[in-house]
């Protein structure tokens, strides 16, 4: 019982940090990203539709996004879905090709970033403390019934926290990282 809310709650916790990892891939660096569009949605024939289900979105250059739509009366409906996104991005069409410049970042807009990531990073740790007091909250309700003794409801905790503290340092280090790579010019 105890090796399950322990499997469990490690489980959920690699989630929250793997959730963080796709969030923080959508705050852009001023570098070139594909995912950097994923969120863009484009009304094809009256459904709105992801990006990347109506167009091919590839790297140009570091600071160059290209996408092609895959049908020719297209161009103008992802390239007005772009520009509606509020990612502050300006495209410009050539044919069948959207390319896609990204602007430098100022000074001022990465400290907002950097704000905005260690405020993603917090609510990813809180997440994996919430999941720390879950299963801590089993092993209590476990050792009430009388299913555990207090030693290996102590011992399951002294685990939970080992697991707790891997994440949260896991956390941290993908915020330091994302956090470099908004500041680098």
């Amino acid at each position: 019982m105890i090796k399950e809310i322990l499997t469990d709650a490690e489980t959920r916790m690699g989630k929250s940090v793997d959730s963080l990892r796709t969030e923080l891939t959508k705050i852009r660096t001023g570098r070139a990203h594909p995912s950097l569009l994923d969120q863009i949605m484009v009304d094809y024939y009256g459904t709105d539709t992801p990006i990347n289900q109506v167009a091919n979105v590839t790297v140009e250059d570091s600071r160059t996004l290209a996408v092609a739509p895959w049908e020719k009366q297209m161009v103008a409906v992802v390239e007005k879905a772009i520009m509606n996104s509020g990612l502050g991005l300006n495209p410009s069409t050539a044919g069948n090709l959207i390319r896609i410049p990204m602007p430098p970042l100022t000074e001022e807009r990465r400290r907002e970033l950097v704000k905005v990531v260690k405020g993603d990073g917090e609510n990813a740790k809180i997440a994996v403390r919430n999941i720390r007091r879950d299963a801590n909250s089993d092993f209590k309700d476990l050792l009430k019934d009388k299913e555990i003794s207090e030693d290996e409801c102590r011992q399951a905790e002294d685990d939970v926290q080992k697991h707790t503290d891997k994440y949260v340092a896991s956390v941290d280090e993908v915020v330091a990282v994302k956090e470099k790579e908004l500041m680098e010019i």
